[in-house]
C-alpha cells in the first residue's frame, strides 16, 4: 500500500519537476527576447502634452523622491498632477512644497472616497478630471524615474502607432521576508504575464504594470477609466485585460534600468499584497481559490519536505520518490536563482531562501482566504465586494 503512495507522490514531483522546465525556459525566454523602453527605431515627428497622474496616500517616506524624478525629466511638455487621497501623514504638505518650486507639478486634493471605490482607482479618477494631456501616464508615489523616462516612453509609443505602453521596473526591496517572497511570486509575472505574452496579438493576455504605463487619452476613455475598474484590487491587471480585449495595440518592454518601484516596503506590507492578491478571489469562487492555493503549494513548497520524509524512509520506492522531489526542489532552486539576479537584481544567495518564501506566499494567501477584509495605505476593505481583475489575473499559475 505505501509503495503504491510513493509511486503516485514520485509521479507528482515529476509532473511538477516538468512544470519548473516549463516555467524556467518561459522565464528565460522573457528576460532574453522582451523588449527594452529604450531600444527601438525612433520616428517620432512631436511632443504631445503628456499629463503623469499621481495617486499618493500616506506616501511621506517615499514621494519626495519621485517628485525630485519627475520634475527632473527632460521632456519640454509635461505636467504632473499629484493627487493626494486624504492622506493622515506629510503626503499632502510635500506635494504643495515640490509644487511651488516646480511649476509642472499640479497639486489635487481628492474628495471623499465614495463606496465601492479602491482607494487609488478613485484617486487615478480625480487626477484625470484635472489632466490635460493628450497622453496618460500612470504611476506610483513610491516610483522614481530616470530623467529621459517620458521622452522615452512617448517616442516608442508614437513611434510603434502603440495605443498603450507599459514598462516593466526594477522591483526594490527593503526586508528580508519580501527578499525571500518576492522572487516566487515574481516567476509567475515573468511566465503568465510576460512582455512575450502581453505583445502578442494571438494571446488574450492584457496587464500593465501600476508602476508605469502610458497610453492615449481616447484609449483610457475607451476602456472605461479607472471608473470602470473601480471595485477592482489589482486595477492595472484589470485596465490592460480590458485594453487588450478591445483590440488596443499594447507593448510591454523591460524597463528596470529606468524605473525603480516597491512592491512592498515592510513584513506587514507583503504580508496585505499577498492577502489583497487572494481575498477578491476567494469572495468571488471559493472552489477556484482552493485550486490555485493547493497549485501554489505544489509547486512552490511540498517538494522540500517530501524529499527530506522520502530521503528518511528508506526502502527502493522511497529512494524513487526521493530522487524526484531531490529533481523539483533542484528546479524550484534554479527558477528562483534565475529570477531574483535576472528579474529582481537580487543576490542569487536569496534563492537558497525558496522553501521559506514559498511558505510565505502560501501562508499569505490562506490569510486572505481566512480574512473578509484587507489593509492599505492606512484603509481596510471589505473583500466581499470587490473584485481581482477577473479569475484569470487571480490565477497566475494557469
Amino acid at each position: 500500500m505505501y509503495d503504491v503512495v510513493y509511486y503516485v507522490l514520485a509521479g507528482i514531483m515529476a509532473g511538477i519537476g516538468g512544470t519548473w522546465v516549463f516555467l524556467i525556459k518561459s522565464m528565460a525566454d522573457s528576460f532574453r527576447l522582451a523588449p527594452y523602453l529604450d531600444v527601438f527605431e525612433d520616428s517620432s515627428k512631436n511632443s504631445p502634452r503628456v499629463s503623469v497622474i499621481l495617486p499618493a496616500r500616506n506616501e511621506e517616506e517615499f514621494i519626495d523622491k519621485c517628485l525630485e524624478s519627475l520634475a527632473a525629466q527632460d521632456y519640454d511638455n509635461y505636467e504632473v498632477i499629484a493627487v493626494d487621497d486624504s492622506s493622515e501623514d506629510d503626503t499632502g504638505r510635500i506635494i504643495s512644497k515640490y509644487s511651488k518650486k516646480h511649476p509642472e507639478i499640479v497639486p489635487v486634493s481628492a474628495g471623499p472616497k465614495p463606496d465601492g471605490w479602491m482607494g487609488k482607482n478613485w484617486a487615478c479618477m480625480e487626477g484625470y478630471k484635472k489632466a490635460g494631456g493628450q497622453l496618460l501616464l500612470f504611476t506610483d508615489a513610491d516610483t522614481v524615474h530616470s530623467k529621459s523616462v517620458i521622452s522615452l516612453a512617448v517616442a516608442h509609443l508614437q513611434s510603434l502607432n502603440l495605443d498603450a505602453l507599459s514598462a516593466i521596473p526594477r522591483m526594490q526591496t527593503f526586508d528580508f521576508w519580501t527578499r525571500a517572497a518576492l522572487p516566487m511570486i515574481s516567476v509567475f509575472l515573468h511566465t503568465r504575464f510576460s512582455a512575450l505574452n502581453v505583445n502578442n496579438p494571438a494571446k488574450k493576455t492584457g496587464y500593465f504594470f501600476g508602476s508605469f504605463f502610458i497610453l492615449r487619452r481616447e484609449t483610457y476613455e475607451g476602456i472605461g477609466m479607472h471608473e470602470g475598474v473601480r471595485g477592482e484590487a489589482i486595477e492595472d491587471g484589470a485596465l490592460g485585460k480590458r485594453a487588450k480585449e478591445a483590440g488596443y495595440k499594447i507593448r510591454m518592454v523591460r524597463g528596470e534600468h529606468l524605473i525603480k518601484a516597491v512592491w512592498a516596503r515592510d513584513p506587514s506590507g507583503l504580508w496585505n499584497a499577498l492577502k489583497r492578491l487572494m481575498a477578491p478571489l476567494y469572495q468571488q469562487s471559493k472552489k477556484i481559490a482552493v485550486g490555485i492555493l493547493l497549485a501554489v503549494s505544489f509547486l512552490l513548497f511540498v517538494p522540500f519536505p517530501v524529499l527530506v520524509a522520502s530521503a528518511l524512509a528508506g526502502g527502493e520506492p522511497a529512494m524513487v520518490l526521493c530522487v524526484a522531489a531531490g529533481v523539483a526542489s533542484a528546479l524550484i532552486y534554479a527558477g528562483a536563482a534565475l529570477e531574483a539576479r535576472a528579474g529582481l537584481g537580487l543576490r542569487v544567495i536569496y534563492a537558497a531562501l525558496a522553501p521559506l518564501g514559498g511558505l510565505t506566499v502560501i501562508l499569505g494567501f490562506l490569510a486572505g482566504m481566512r480574512g473578509a477584509s484587507v489593509a492599505w495605505r492606512g484603509r481596510t476593505y471589505l473583500m466581499r465586494d470587490k473584485k481581482h481583475g477577473s479569475a484569470e489575473h487571480s490565477n497566475l499559475f494557469r
